[in-house]
This record gives C-alpha cells, sequence and structure tokens, in this order.
C-alpha cells in the first residue's frame, strides 16, 4: 500500500479509539450540583449565546462566576459560542439560559461528543498527519509509525474524549504552527519578522477587540485568566509544588504574592538553558527539543497548573517520537499516569488500561523501542563520553535504561491497581493520589535533565541541521 492509504488506516485507528472512549462516562455525569468538566463546557456555551460579550467573564445575576464561570481565554469563549450556535438550531433547550443548568440527556451527549469528534477531524488529526508526511530524511514506514502513535496517544484521548474537553483545537493550532515552520512554508528574514509581527498582532486583535471597549473590561478577563488568589497549586498534579508540600506546607506559610515570584523564578531560571542554546544555535530540531524543556520547565514550576496542562508538554514529545521513541514512549505513558486520580474519578478506568497498553503495544512494535536504548539511540553519545571517565558504572547504559523502564512500569502498574481497588485509610484519604503525584514528578524532574542534557550537548544543532531564523 501506498503512504496514503497507510496514513487513512493510522487515522481510521485514531478514530475509532477515540469514538470507544466516548462511549463511556464523563465528568461529573450526575454528580450536582456542580457535575463536572462536561457542564462546564455546556455551561460555557448557554453563557456565550445568551449574554453579551461585555458580561462573559462578569458575575451579574445571570452569569454565576461560582458555578464553573468562564475562566478560559476569548479564543476558547470563541469556540464555545459556535458550538452553542449549532445546539440552538438542534435543541433549544440545550442552552436555555438558567433552565439548562446541569442538563443531561443521550442526544445531547452524542451532541457534545461529536463536537469533539468533529474539532479532531478539522484541526489536530490533520495537522498530525500533514507533520507527519513532511517529516525529513524519514521512511514512509517511520512516517506512518510517527502518525500512529501520536494519534493513539492515551492523555489526550482520556481528556478529550473521556473526561471531555477540547484540547484537541488548541494543541493542533500549535502542531500547524510547527509545520509551517519545519518546511519553511514562509519567507526569511526582516519580511519574515514583519509577517510574524502583523499575524500575531492581528490575531491577539482579533480576539480581545471586543473586550477592549473599558479598562475594566480587560483588568475581569485577566483576573479570570490568572486567578492568584487560588495559590500555587490546585488538586494533586505532578509538579514540585504539589509534591513539596507533602513536606512543607508551602501554601499556608508564604503569601500568594510570595508563591508567584517564587514560581516565576524557578520557571524562569529551568527553562534558560534551553532558550540560551536555542538563541546561539537556532535549528529546528533545537527548536522542538526547546519546546519539550520549556513546556515541562512551566509546567513542573509555574503558578497554578493543573494537572491536565502534561498536555501541553505530551505534544512536542510526540513531535519527537520518531527520534527518541523510547524515552518519548516511557514520557507519554507517564504523562497519562500522573491524570490517574482524575480518571478514576471520572470512571475511566478501563479506557485508562485499554488505550495505555495499546500505546506501549503500538510503540514498542512500531519503533521496537527495546532495541534503541544505547547511549547514542537516546542521543546521549557526547554526554555519556563526557562522564564515562567518571562513572564507569554507567557503561552498560543499554541493561541500566532498560532495567529502569521496567521498574517504573512496574511502579505505575501497582499505583494504578492500588488506587483503582484499594480505600485509602481514613485519615488519610489523598494518600494514593499524592503517591501518584509524587511518582509523576520525580519521573518529570529526571525527564527535564535528560531533554536539556540532549539539547545542551548535541552539537549537531549547528552543524547538520538546517538553521531557522
Amino acid at each position: 500500500m501506498d503512504k496514503w492509504s497507510l496514513m487513512t488506516i493510522a487515522v481510521l485507528l485514531g478514530l475509532t479509539v477515540r469514538w470507544t472512549v466516548s462511549l463511556g462516562s464523563y465528568s461529573g455525569a450526575g454528580k450536582p450540583p456542580m457535575y463536572g468538566d462536561y457542564e462546564a463546557q455546556r455551561h460555557w456555551q448557554e453563557v456565550t449565546y445568551n449574554l453579551p460579550i461585555n458580561q462573559w467573564y462578569f458575575n451579574t445575576s445571570d452569569n454565576n462566576l461560582q458555578y464553573w464561570g468562564l475562566d478560559y481565554p476569548p479564543l476558547t469563549a470563541y469556540h464555545s459560542l459556535l458550538c452553542a450556535c449549532i445546539a440552538k438550531l438542534i435543541n433549544p433547550d440545550w442552552i436555555g439560559l438558567h433552565t439548562s443548568r446541569g442538563y443531561e440527556s443521550q442526544p445531547h451527549k452524542l451532541f457534545m461528543r461529536a463536537t469533539v469528534f468533529i474539532a479532531d477531524l478539522l484541526v489536530y488529526i490533520p495537522a498530525v498527519i500533514m507533520y507527519c508526511c513532511y517529516l525529513k530524511e524519514t521512511s514512509t514506514k517511520k512516517k506512518v509509525s510517527t502518525a500512529l502513535c501520536v494519534l493513539l496517544y492515551p492523555g489526550l484521548i482520556l481528556i478529550d474524549h473521556g473526561h471531555f474537553q477540547y484540547n484537541s483545537v488548541s494543541l493542533g493550532f500549535a502542531l500547524w504552527g510547527v509545520l509551517f515552520l519545519s518546511n519553511n512554508w514562509d519567507l526569511l528574514g526582516l519580511v519574515l519578522l514583519i509577517k510574524i509581527a502583523v499575524t500575531v498582532v492581528a490575531a491577539f486583535a482579533m480576539c480581545w477587540l471586543p473586550f477592549c471597549t473599558e479598562a475594566e473590561q480587560i483588568l475581569q478577563v485577566l483576573r479570570r485568566l490568572f486567578a492568584i488568589d487560588r495559590g500555587l497549586f490546585e488538586d494533586k498534579v505532578a509538579n514540585i509544588w504539589c509534591s513539596l508540600s507533602v513536606l512543607i506546607k508551602i501554601k499556608n506559610i508564604i503569601s500568594p504574592q510570595t508563591q508567584l515570584k517564587l514560581s516565576f523564578a524557578f520557571t524562569f531560571l529551568s527553562l534558560l538553558p534551553a532558550c540560551i542554546k536555542l538563541t546561539l544555535q537556532p535549528s529546528l530540531r533545537g527548536f522542538k527539543f526547546a519546546l519539550v524543556s520549556c513546556a515541562l520547565s512551566f509546567f513542573l514550576f509555574s503558578f497554578q497548573v493543573h494537572e491536565k496542562s502534561v498536555l501541553l508538554v505530551s505534544l512536542p514529545v510526540c513531535l519527537i517520537i520518531n527520534e527518541i521513541p523510547f524515552m518519548a514512549t516511557w514520557f507519554l505513558l507517564v504523562s497519562t499516569f500522573s491524570m490517574l486520580p482524575l480518571l478514576l474519578k471520572d470512571g475511566l478506568l478501563l479506557a485508562y488500561i485499554g488505550t495505555t497498553l495499546a500505546f506501549l503495544t503500538v510503540c514498542t512494535a512500531s519503533f521496537s523501542i527495546f532495541e534503541k536504548t544505547s547511549a547514542e539511540d537516546l542521543q546521549l553519545k557526547s554526554f555519556s563520553l563526557s562522564i564515562w571517565g567518571y562513572i564507569p558504572w554507567l557503561k552498560p547504559f543499554p541493561k541500566i535504561v532498560k532495567s529502569l523502564f521496567l521498574v517504573s512500569i512496574t511502579l505505575m502498574g501497582v499505583l494504578s491497581l492500588i488506587s483503582a481497588t484499594l480505600n485509602p485509610p481514613q485519615k488519610l484519604p489523598d494518600l494514593f493520589p499524592i503517591f501518584v503525584s509524587v511518582v509523576s514528578c520525580l519521573h518529570f524532574l529526571i525527564f527535564l535533565m535528560y531533554f536539556n542534557i540532549v539539547l545542551l550537548w548535541d552539537s549537531r544543532n549547528s552543524r547538520n541541521q538546517k538553521k531557522t531564523n
């Protein structure tokens, strides 16, 4: 079969898994008074359709911000409005002001699921296919394998089609941007700089212009987007602040303003090495690794990170799965595991197990990941040569890496089983989610060091890769 036939099969497999996951439960189903993210998305459609734009982010008698108040950027609000206009044509009761709160029915569930499905078809999946098709110096088999693995990444499928969100829209747009950049679909030099500046300003203006009628409108939107009063973190997210809180109650001993400054300092310092390297030796390959490093730095150290924010790291990792399949697969498995408490709360255990095993199987079969564990395969050859003289026990590198992977997979499997089947001690109701968060955070810290080492020690960025201006 030719490339496009194989890509079509990959897409059909991805769609089948998505639709199968969507047949199950969703966030907050039948759980008043707040329900869950499914109701949040429906409520935003209700708000954006029935209220004038200058009331979307304000607390009014018709818009109680304590009940899933809109706290995402304007582009998300416009997407909700688009979905609401379609919902109005099908059944106005789905978005009736006040009367539709907590609305649940099988036709409405089908509609909401279909909106995510169509968003994937229109934005995310075409971006994945095009990106993989235009991979340079890559065989057809490897391009198809990359596409299949990316489309079967369980984290995004479970959150968008199980839990219920539209992350594929923003991630898809980001991927289209990487695709345009990686294929030089632009003009170079000053003309490019001007084009980029005009595009960014125009897009920003289109989104924000309706909210720029007065200063208070802008400030209120910013207050909703950057909720400093909520503190450093919420729930049991697998970042450094939540993990440290097990030992040090940071939120109790430091003011929110100081927490904000602290997180900014750590985030800035952790992403600085990758940014400096990319600035001094710009290349497409370095750009993709820098995306991973910077996104992971933000997830680990920034303010008010949600567990689902790990998807912002997973996308750039998906982009390099053809270059370092073993480590990329490992990271994507950990990223899915880090969201386990959320998935269990939504009744997605079977979907989590099924999609994770399917993803691991496909990655193993497509890339033979267990044969890609040498220092050269992991792109650590330069680094390893510089340290082996000081740490000789690292010389059996492939065996060490495989052993660590098996220990990691076993630990995640055991914690998943315990979390799903056992009740925590009455005095420690969050014990299992904390274990998941801490274990995942430790993995992410190691991955951050790894991705930075690959980027900083790679001389090919300046010699063998075409520079990206």
